[in-house]
């Protein structure tokens, strides 16, 4: 009989864990009586969008960067990204004392592609309907020697997203219920492993905007299946297939998932600062959605909700607010 290994564990959750203290914030865990009583739960939303640079990312790309070798390093790093995981590995690389080359669509939003170029990275980017962003960004870092961080196929990336959840439910303890965002699923592979590992009952819902629904197609069919790439605003996850590494994860530990319209995300962004008072960007709102919509379903009495991240510029937010599709 053969035992396959995880490609994450709790163990490697909390060695990240030590590795980012003191690096990453510990983000806080906001309460709504408003938002609690249209759930039908107690919901409690870990606020990613107070991470440094705006988004759960940091956690990830740190946490494989800090653990290049010194040659590694003074070579530099190479990514590609929609736009958070372009910052994180910019500012990451920064403060580690090397640079970085990150591949992007041309269509990303362009305050992400300012905050990565200003982070210090060199942004070369590419059409996202037509390109391979992960052959182009493969090619760069073998003719330049760069060491490739990915931004969710990576076990030190898994294991530092995980490090959210951890703080979570160290913070309120045991929960009935997780919702995360699901893109690449990188996010949901390193939270999953630690709330089924501390707390087994517990149920896992991913939430994936309806246009891009990957992940739940793939959980359906047991196997990894492609959709055409996503047009939505929830820009984080216009992914067309979920990555091997996360859904070896996600199959074995990720209960549902659950989809939601782009009108559902602005109303869900719209009430998030209208009423819990934080600005959130799209893919971070689809949990938020999924819980006013009654689309996570009827819910234990405990829920914890991971808000991705909040880079979204005025301008964006105010016009997807407004219902614009920009």
């Amino acid at each position: 009989m053969t035992t396959t290994t995880p490609p994450v564990t709790l163990d490697d959750v909390r060695d990240a864990a030590a590795r980012l203290k003191g690096v990453a914030h510990r983000t806080p865990v906001l309460r709504s009586r408003t938002l609690d009583a249209l759930a039908g739960a107690e919901i409690s939303l870990k606020c990613e969008n107070f991470q440094r640079m705006g988004a759960f990312k940091f956690r990830g790309a740190y946490n494989a960067v800090s653990r290049l070798t010194p040659g590694q390093l003074s070579r530099g790093v190479a990514s590609y990204s929609s736009g958070n995981h372009a910052q994180a590995v910019a500012l990451a690389a920064r403060e580690l004392g090397t640079t970085a080359v990150i591949v992007m669509p041309e269509d990303a939003p362009p305050s992400k592609r300012a905050a990565a170029a200003a982070y210090g990275a060199e942004i070369v980017t590419y059409d996202r309907y037509t390109g391979d962003r992960v052959a182009i960004a493969e090619a760069l870092a073998a003719e330049r020697g760069l060491t490739l961080i990915p931004p969710y196929e990576h076990p030190h990336v898994m294991a530092g997203q995980g490090t959210a959840a951890l703080e979570l439910l160290e913070e309120v303890g045991e929960l009935g219920a997780l919702l995360t965002p699901v893109g690449g699923g990188g996010l949901m592979a390193g939270s999953a492993t630690v709330a089924k590992a501390l707390h087994p009952g517990i149920r896992t819902i991913g939430v994936e905007p309806e246009a891009g629904d990957d992940t739940k197609r793939s959980l359906e069919a047991d196997r990894r299946v492609s959709v055409p790439v996503p047009h939505t605003i929830a820009d984080g996850q216009a992914l067309h297939t979920p990555g091997e590494l996360t859904f070896s994860v996600n199959r074995r530990l990720l209960d549902e998932v659950v989809l939601v319209t782009d009108d559902e995300i602005r109303d869900a962004m719209r009430f998030a600062f209208e009423r819990l008072k934080i600005v959130v960007e799209p893919s971070g709102a689809t949990p938020l959605a999924a819980l006013l919509t009654g689309r996570a379903g009827t819910l234990p009495p405990r829920v914890g909700v991971i808000v991705s991240g909040g880079n979204i510029d005025a301008e964006r937010f105010a016009e997807l607010c407004r219902g614009g599709s920009r």
